[in-house]
């Protein structure tokens, strides 16, 4: 079986789907790997690395009409699937629900795509859940970068000359990110303080040293995958209620709301922003699906009378050769249930793969037909 990675060529995207230890498990496995030349250079994984893995580097043409799964991190343009192979595979964070058009295509070439987004959340998928490896690293990352922003102490400080008091941050949106923050937050020296419509949740907060804020309602808001649902409008009210006097106390305010498949949800509005103290720091961790924050601009910083308002579209890019490294280990580990031992081909028939899957050669899953 020939797997190859290509450069990515999204914007201000670093990471890469095959990093040079992954490549050289693949070639053990019996597989051949094809890199484009650079795939890997963003992460400082040299080309000369992968050669020395046992993969071929070569250029973007050669690779995308010779592979037969090609892994990537972002789906590609539709030049560069017009010319890839027929019955080939991709694997990657396709972002299924925004480019179901471009799988439509795929009929012609009998193309299988399979989507990590849709992995779905029990044991046997835990290492190829590629969606929380990435949160944790995104997590870590946002509070890193709004300590840097931050023009005060994160830590209470004691000296002879006084008290130097610590951060408040708090944590709106509690996945696999906000834990990360909310963790990265306390070593920090933070106070913290978290919120999200899951019940679920308070526990894994306190358990990290943060206090939980929720509204009481007889409605649980997660579902049965374990991610958080839309509530309704009235839930909305009280819970803006509720944090409303919460906010204007704390200094960096770490937003990480997501539905799959949906816009975020608006966690703060312009009067919340604009009753925090100068020199607050917000950090929008969903800005790429619309935001968390109303005042929020993709990839800004804006200010609003001293808050600063972050709206990194690129978190886990500042981070991305520990990105790249465990990225690649999730799509390993989806590979050595997606690939017969023996024969070497495509196994479409384990539940997993059925779960991740858009198209099957060429034919769209019954959950993307609508």
């Amino acid at each position: 079986m020939i797997i190859s990675a290509l450069k990515e060529r999204k914007q201000n995207e670093k990471r890469v789907a095959i990093v040079p230890d992954v490549a050289k498990k693949l070639v053990n496995d019996g597989h051949q790997v094809l890199i484009e030349a650079g795939a890997g250079e963003q992460s400082f994984f040299s080309d000369q690395s992968y050669k020395d893995s046992g993969a071929e580097i070569l250029n973007l043409d050669d690779i995308v009409t010779k592979t037969d799964i090609l892994l990537v991190v972002d789906l590609p343009s539709d030049e560069i699937l017009s010319k890839v192979k027929d019955n080939s595979n991709i694997i990657g964070l396709l972002n299924p629900y925004d480019n179901k058009d471009s799988f439509v295509s795929f009929k012609n070439k009998s193309i299988s795509a399979f989507s990590m987004e849709l992995i779905p959340r029990i044991t046997r998928a835990q290492s190829m859940d590629v969606l929380s490896s990435q949160a944790n690293l995104s997590g870590y990352r946002a509070v890193i970068n709004a300590a840097s922003l931050y023009s005060k102490s994160m830590a209470m400080m004691m000296t002879a000359a006084g008290t130097v008091a610590p951060a408040k941050v708090f944590v709106m949106g509690v996945g696999v990110a906000g834990l990360q923050a909310i963790a990265t937050a306390k070593r920090l020296g933070a106070v913290v303080s978290a919120t999200d419509v899951r019940r679920a949740a308070a526990e894994q907060c306190e358990s990290l040293g943060a206090s939980f804020i929720m509204v009481d309602d007889e409605d649980d808001a997660e579902d049965d995958s374990g991610y958080a649902k839309e509530m309704s409008d009235e839930y909305k009210e009280k819970q803006r209620q509720l944090i409303s006097e919460h906010v204007k106390q704390q200094d960096i305010i770490i937003c990480s709301a997501l539905i799959p498949g949906k816009q975020a949800p608006t966690l703060l509005d312009d009067d919340a922003v604009k009753s925090m103290k100068p020199g607050s720091i917000i950090i929008d961790m969903a800005i790429e699906r619309g935001g968390n924050c109303t005042l929020s601009k993709s990839g800004e910083i804006v200010d609003i009378d001293g808050v600063s308002i972050v709206g990194d579209i690129s978190l886990i890019n500042g981070i991305s050769p520990d990105a790249s490294n465990l990225f690649s280990k999730n799509l390993h580990a989806f590979l050595d249930i997606l690939i017969d031992k023996e024969s070497k081909n495509i196994v479409f028939d384990d539940e997993i793969a059925k779960e991740a899957a858009i198209t099957i050669n060429g034919e769209l899953s019954e959950k993307f037909k609508n």
